[in-house]
Parts: C-alpha cells; structure tokens; sequence
C-alpha cells in the first residue's frame, strides 16, 4: 500500500509538471504574437519620422526663400521677434510634454523593480520545490530499491525543475535588461528637458532684446498694411509648426501606450 500511494503521488507530480509545460508554451506562443504587432508598430512608426522630416525639410526650404524675398530692416526685426515668440511657446509645450514622459517613465521603472522582486520571490519558492523533490527521491531510493522506475521519474521530474528555474533566471535578466534600457531612456528624456529649459531661457533674453530693438523702430515704420499681412503670414506658419509639434506629442504618446501594453503584457507573462 505505501507503494502504491507514493507511485500515485509520482503520477500526480508527472500531470501537474506536463500542465505547467503546456501553460508555458501558450505564454510563449503569446509572447512571440506580442513581438510581431511590436515590430509593425515600430514600422510605421519610422515610416511617419520619415515622412515628419521631409515635411519639416520642405517647410526650412519655403523659410529660406521667404526670407530672402525679405529686403526692408523693419520687416526682418518683425519676424525675428514673432519667431522667436513662437519657438518659445512651442518649446515651453515640448518641455511640459517631456516631463510627464518622465514621470511617466519613473512610475514604470518603479513597477519593473517591483517585478523583480516578484520573479526573485518565484525563484526561492521553485528552488523549495526542487529541495523537496529531491528529498522524496532520496527517501524513495533508500526505502525501495526495487522501484527504479519511479527513481527515474523522480529524476526526470528534479530535470524538469532545474530547467524551469533555469528559464525563470533567464526571464529575470531580460527584465532587468528591459528596466535598465528605461533607465537610460529616463535619463536621455531629463537631459533633453534640461536642454530644452535652456533654449527656452535664451530664446527668452533674445526675445526681450528683440522687443527692444522693434520698439525703436517701430517709430520710423511706415507700411503699417505690409506688416499685417507679414503678422498673418507668420501665423499661418505658426499653425503649420504647431501642428507638427502636435503629431510629435501624438507620436510620443503611442510610445508611451506600446511601452504600457508591453509592461501589461509581461504582467500577463509571469501570472
């Protein structure tokens, strides 16, 4: 009788690891569908910074020819000062962007050390099981002699195991690689925030000394209508940036919506 049960319990240990194999061949399965929609995302992705650039090299084109159309003083000072008045804004817009990109990428650095610790917590918990394992095989080896056969399905179950650990160690690293890229993305974000303020801070005095210098000569201005129609220009042009620094701010966010669905994925992955 305590051989049939401990040949019962060997069967029931055999199920339980041939379900846990079939349960890791869905994630993986899972897993690689997740990479491939990855992929095509990244894809159209460029494909838009591609197109982005063209139209941004179209528009410095269009700048330059406009401005050589340009001859009086006056109307040079005018755009310098609206320019830069733009720039600014559109910089302060770019900066606030940033830095919920960086918060953003914070919170989910703090959610992969979490995870961590969570795959740590898994590991100590298979290596028990191991230990455990490998005490009933001993114990079996000791007290029956004559079943061999279960011995060796002890073995294959204590193989099984060590091979899963060993998977579950490789997974940790590939996370701890995922939660050091983010790190280093963080970091890239702050430098490029830190740069911005800085633009923004000499745009500023520019912009200052700019309205000095149109305040003087606004009072020798004569083509008060051809002003107008150069303010309604530069708007027009204002409109256009401004939408490219719309799509920019749209495409960052789809980043920021993959890097959510990867994490979430990853979540899915362990459970």
């Amino acid at each position: 009788s305590t051989i049939e049960k401990q040949r019962q319990e060997i069967q029931l240990l055999t199920a339980e690891l041939k379900d846990l194999d079939k349960e890791l061949d869905d994630m993986v399965a899972v897993h690689q569908t997740q990479l491939l929609a990855w992929e095509n995302d990244r894809q159209k992705v460029l494909t838009l910074a591609e197109r982005c650039n063209l139209l941004n090299n179209e528009l410095k084109k269009r700048n330059e020819i406009i401005k050589s159309l340009t001859q009086h003083r006056f109307k040079e000072m005018s755009q310098k000062v609206t320019d830069a008045t733009l720039r600014c804004q559109a910089l302060e817009e770019k900066n606030q962007s940033l830095h919920c990109s960086v918060l953003e990428l914070s919170a989910k650095a703090g959610q992969l050390q979490a995870r961590e610790q969570e795959l740590l917590t898994m590991l100590k918990l298979k290596d028990e099981v191991i230990l455990e394992t490998t005490d009933h095989i001993t114990d079996f080896t000791s007290k029956f002699r004559k079943l061999e056969s279960a011995l060796c399905a002890g073995k294959m179950e204590e193989f099984n195991l060590n091979k899963e650990r060993q998977d579950l160690k490789l997974r940790l690293k590939e996370l701890i690689l995922e939660r050091n890229k983010l790190k280093d993305d963080l970091c890239e974000k702050m430098k490029e925030n830190n740069e911005q303020q800085e633009e923004i801070l000499h745009l500023k005095q520019e912009n200052v000394y700019l309205r000095n210098e149109l305040a003087l000569a606004v009072e020798k201005a004569k083509r008060k209508d051809q002003l107008l129609q150069l303010a309604k220009s530069k708007q027009a042009r204002a409109y256009t940036e401004l939408s490219s620094l719309q799509q920019l701010y749209i495409k960052q966010q789809r980043d920021l919506q993959f890097l959510h669905v990867n994490l979430e994925s990853s979540e899915e992955l362990r459970q």
